[in-house]
């Protein structure tokens, strides 16, 4: 590794039940797919097709009646 360490912090979350990944960016962006690498590479793109949605997690259960 070169250069000084950065804070950044990406996240990748598994939506349990599902093949569905959930990602967040270190600017706040929020992602899903079923393709970690798809993913991977939309977070390393910053800021590319990112557009920050603020810090409030969408609900992703769908209710069942």
């Amino acid at each position: 590794m070169s250069g000084a360490p950065t804070a950044e912090v990406y996240r990748i979350d598994w939506l349990p039940g599902t093949d569905v990944l959930h990602g967040v960016c270190h600017c706040g962006a929020e992602r899903t797919a079923e393709d970690p690498v798809e993913l991977w590479q939309w977070m390393l793109a910053h800021p590319t097709g990112h557009q920050p949605t603020g810090h409030q997690p969408a609900d992703h259960r769908e209710e069942m009646t």
